[in-house]
């Protein structure tokens, strides 16, 4: 018990000089750890596709986090269903697109993830509905799917496939880089975030990272082919911007997170100003 207590002293401490420093500063700081956590990751891991691998791992354990939640606890609150029907939207797209452009095991995993997304979504419109924040979930949703549709049509793959197909390809990226926005708002809203939804965005942000990881790896591995792969003009560079994007979205609520169960405690609660 005296180690245990003895080994989060350091990260109390540092917790709490994090927190007082100036928000240029944390940012500083949250990009150092980002760059040595590649470095770490880079060095530990030998096939770096494994990232890809981790990173769908830990999405399913959220999700796995999720559906204990609303068949156990009866209830959605602190969820937001815009999120999930963003999730819903992107996942379709992107496994049409993947239907017709290129089929392979990640078009299994998106099929097992599209239907649980759909149950989620079920469970909270019919089933738990009476439980549901929809005041609090206020985020517009045309705010983050018109600026995707928008960007796919002018910055989509130069690939071989049908135009339709391409734009869908780039709008279903877009759309996944910012489909956590409303879910940010939902509990920026409250300020009080439950463990199971706490757990279940903490693991987006996991998830996303090692995703993030994975293509940032890869890049230095092949010494830019990667990119060059992909396409020419802006596509490349904005792939792997939308993949960083996502990342530093839900970095803020990550920290909080981790100060929160540093700190022994069950109920994350957020100071305004997260999202």
């Amino acid at each position: 018990m005296g180690v245990t207590r003895g080994a989060k002293r350091p990260v109390g401490a540092a917790m709490a000089w994090l927190r007082r420093q100036p928000p240029k500063v944390k940012a500083f700081v949250a990009v150092v750890a980002g760059m040595a956590a590649l470095a770490f990751l880079r060095l530990v891991v030998r096939d770096h596709d494994n990232l890809f691998v981790a990173a769908e791992a830990v999405h399913a354990l959220g999700i796995s986090v999720l559906i204990y939640k609303l068949t156990k606890e009866k209830t959605c609150a602190g969820l937001s269903l815009k999120s999930q029907d963003l999730t819903a939207l992107f996942l379709a797209v992107r496994l049409y697109c993947s239907f017709v452009m290129e089929y392979d095991i990640h078009t299994l995993l998106d099929s097992a993830a599209l239907g649980t997304t759909l149950w989620v979504i079920y469970m909270m419109r019919f089933k738990l509905k009476s439980s549901y924040m929809e005041d609090k979930d206020n985020f517009s949703i045309y705010l983050v799917v018109a600026p995707c549709v928008v960007l796919a049509i002018l910055i989509h793959p130069s690939t071989s496939h049908n135009i339709v197909n391409r734009i869908c390809w780039a709008f279903c990226v877009y759309l996944e880089a910012v489909s956590v926005l409303p879910q940010l708002r939902l509990m920026q809203n409250t300020q009080i975030v439950e463990p199971f939804t706490a757990h279940y965005v903490f693991a987006l942000g996991i998830a996303r990272f090692l995703s993030c990881a994975h293509w940032i790896l890869q890049v230095l591995d092949t010494h830019g082919r990667l990119l060059t792969a992909l396409g020419h003009g802006l596509w490349p560079p904005i792939v792997l911007l939308s993949e960083i994007v996502q990342t530093f979205i839900l970095a803020d609520f990550c920290y909080y997170y981790v100060k929160s169960v540093v700190g022994g405690n069950l109920v994350l609660r957020l100071p305004s100003g997260v999202v």
